[in-house]
């Protein structure tokens, strides 16, 4: 007979598997596309401009879903909603990866809605379940998410070519995971459902939309997203064209996620100590300017140049993420900030790989959307040192 501690001890357990495995699942089947973008392209027959809308669907879905998530937690329950999009999750993969381009378009939506849900509620989850081990949940619920990213463009390209998956079975096999996840969610559906908690009416309000600082920090958000998945999506199309293998360049881009990983840690620990993050900020655009830069000289050393690039974007992640409380005077405001960045900032970068592989087509070549992207970079550092001065939204006069 199990004992109540020991009961308790399996119910910790459950838990954990859980929000690792969730959190396994928000990467890896969208960064998964990217070193296969060019076989799906010449397997479907589509340009790549339309290559570019299987990347973005995802963040079209996460900019219209974002706001609505926290409604659905407090109708529902969080682990209810939490499963219910694991579910979504699972049934989108498996379209993705189905029959033709209508399918792998609808399946992408669905499991962009699912992985919205997620990005959400999990903070708030580990927030309820770990109040003192909030920065240690964090940490792990964001190592397990991007190491999973990068794992997945590593081993795509192999999986499509050398198991004889192709790119069909390479992209529907992390349905796996999903399903794996969904299993170990279940425990979680007979405790006490969490709900998130609205503002109080003693709290003070702010019109967000209305801030100059929070919109500051909106796009900032915003671009640093849209470099991200545009290269995500099209750096190994980039390599191959300067001689890499599809093999290599899938685990180029997989060294490029690793390197962010250290830096996800560190960094929202060093601007939580800083007076102001604008120092933060510079060092993020000048590793960016740098990869990007490098990638543009055509320089043999692609390697380095994707080293620079994730750390320029594990900074800017973890400063995005620093700024949704460190700008605002409570928790309502921390929540409606977050909630207004991730729907106007992914809406943003939804154009990225669209705008990318639109240049591409248009100019048979890489040079000109790689100005563009320096060109972001630039626009990056101006709104990163915007929103990373030492103020408070509703105080900024």
């Amino acid at each position: 007979m199990i004992t109540t501690n020991a009961g308790s001890q399996i119910t910790r357990w459950l838990l954990l598997i859980g929000i690792v495995l969730i959190a396994m699942n928000l990467r890896a089947p969208l960064t998964s596309v990217g070193p296969l973008i060019s076989i799906i392209r010449d397997d479907l027959g589509i340009s790549n401009t339309l290559a570019g809308l299987i990347t973005t669907l995802p963040l079209i879905a996460f900019a219209l879903l974002s706001p609505l998530a926290p409604k659905l937690a407090r109708k529902y329950g969080i682990s209810k909603v939490l499963f219910g999009a694991l579910v979504l999750l699972v049934i989108g993969i498996g379209l993705r990866s189905a029959w033709n381009i209508g399918s792998m378009l609808m399946g992408t939506l669905i499991l962009g809605l699912a992985i919205s849900i997620c990005n959400v509620l999990m903070p708030s989850l580990i927030k309820e379940k770990y109040p003192l081990q909030i920065g240690i949940m964090i940490g792990v619920y964001s190592v397990a998410m991007n190491l999973s990213g990068a794992i997945a463009s590593g081993i795509s390209v192999p999986l499509a070519n050398q198991s004889g998956l192709g790119w069909k079975g390479a992209l529907g096999i992390w349905g796996i995971l999903a399903f794996v996840a969904l299993l170990f969610w279940i425990p979680q559906l007979k405790h006490q459902q969490i709900k998130v908690k609205t503002a109080t009416a003693t709290e003070h309000r702010t019109n967000l939309w209305k801030s100059p600082l929070a919109w500051y920090v909106t796009l900032f958000m915003g671009l640093q997203s849209m470099l991200f998945y545009v290269i995500v999506s099209w750096l190994p199309d980039i390599l191959k064209t300067q001689g890499i293998s599809s093999d290599d360049a899938g685990w180029i881009l997989s060294i490029m996620q690793l390197a962010l990983l250290p830096v996800t840690f560190i960094v929202p620990i060093i601007a939580g100590r800083m007076k102001n993050q604008i120092t933060l900020t510079i060092i993020t655009a000048l590793s960016f300017t740098v990869g990007i830069g490098g990638l543009l000289s055509g320089n043999d050393r692609v390697l380095l140049w994707a080293i620079f690039i994730g750390i320029g974007s594990g900074c800017a992640f973890s400063i995005a993420m620093t700024l949704f409380g460190l700008r605002t005077t409570n928790a309502h405001d921390a929540a409606e900030l977050s909630g207004m960045a991730q729907s106007v900032g992914y809406l943003l970068a939804a154009i990225g790989p669209i705008l990318f592989g639109a240049l591409h087509d248009l100019t048979n070549g890489w040079n000109v959307p790689l100005i563009v992207l320096l060109v972001i970079t630039m626009l990056l550092l101006v709104f990163g040192v915007a929103a990373g001065r030492n103020r408070l939204i509703g105080a900024e006069n």
